[in-house]
């Protein structure tokens, strides 16, 4: 990707980002979508209009994949495509917690070719591009060598669908928590999977995540030298369906593993 592009698209972002910022968090307008505690805001859909229309004017022949238009998965095709999660942790945004983020990722030809998560609150932009590494505003990032038992680990919960899958998550949380020196629950699988990526926590596991959750974290974590698979160890880079997830650095990876395996 070129840099005047490179640059544009974090212009872009990065004012999306002011949107959420603006938020009038007493009179928001809050529908509910299918599963349990699963919402959506008026910031989601006025942040992925204004970013579907700004990525259009820069790049007119782009398609989208975007969570808020109730699209189709497996719907990346040939040429370009932006994935798009317009807020993720639209929970924590609701209860203005200041732990959301803009996640996209672009992919040419079904392949992820560049990533970028921005934080607002925090300011922190996180980027990505294939063969080109990772880095958080402009320095670059790499995963951590902290082994298990003296690091963080990081559990998404997927609330929408603790019908089905509760149980398993309470035993991975347990099985966790006893494999690693702590646990961390942050609301945010863009964000979780940036702290793997900058090397603040060693692990991150979900029972279920959509591509736009994971697709641009998927890139930054791999660009930063880390792994990110499903829950059979299946890479999740270039793949743009629900999905387990599993992102961890190498020391821990296989261990990480382990757990997933004897519960999933």
């Amino acid at each position: 990707m070129d840099k005047r592009t490179e640059t544009k698209i974090e212009e872009i972002i990065k004012e999306a980002g002011k949107i959420m910022l603006s938020a009038r968090y007493k009179n928001m307008n809050v529908d509910e979508k299918t599963g349990c505690a699963n919402f959506v805001t008026e910031y989601d859909v006025l942040v992925q209009k204004f970013l579907e229309e700004k990525f259009l004017e820069l790049i007119p022949e782009a398609k989208f994949l975007a969570e808020e238009e109730g699209e189709d998965e497996n719907k990346v095709g040939d040429g370009l495509t932006f994935i798009i999660d317009p807020i993720d942790g639209t929970s924590n945004f609701m209860y203005n917690m200041n732990q959301s983020a803009i996640s996209v990722a672009i992919a040419k030809d079904k392949k992820t070719v560049f990533a970028a998560i921005y934080n607002p609150y925090a300011d922190e932009y996180f980027t990505a591009e294939r063969g080109k590494g990772a880095y958080l505003n402009g320095d670059k990032i790499s995963v951590s060598s902290v082994k298990a038992s003296s690091s963080l680990a990081l559990i998404g919960t997927a609330a929408y669908y603790k019908d089905s899958i509760g149980d398993k998550t309470v035993k991975m949380f347990e099985k966790v928590f006893y494999s690693f020196g702590d646990i961390r629950r942050c609301g945010s699988a863009a964000i979780d999977l940036c702290d793997i990526a900058k090397g603040s926590a060693s692990a991150f596991f979900e029972y279920v995540l959509s591509p736009w959750d994971y697709a641009a974290g998927a890139l930054i974590v791999t660009e930063a030298g880390g792994y990110i698979t499903d829950f059979k160890g299946e890479s999740l880079l270039d793949r743009y369906e629900k999905s387990t997830v599993l992102a961890a650095n190498a020391v821990v990876f296989d261990e990480a593993k382990e757990i997933v395996e004897k519960i999933y």
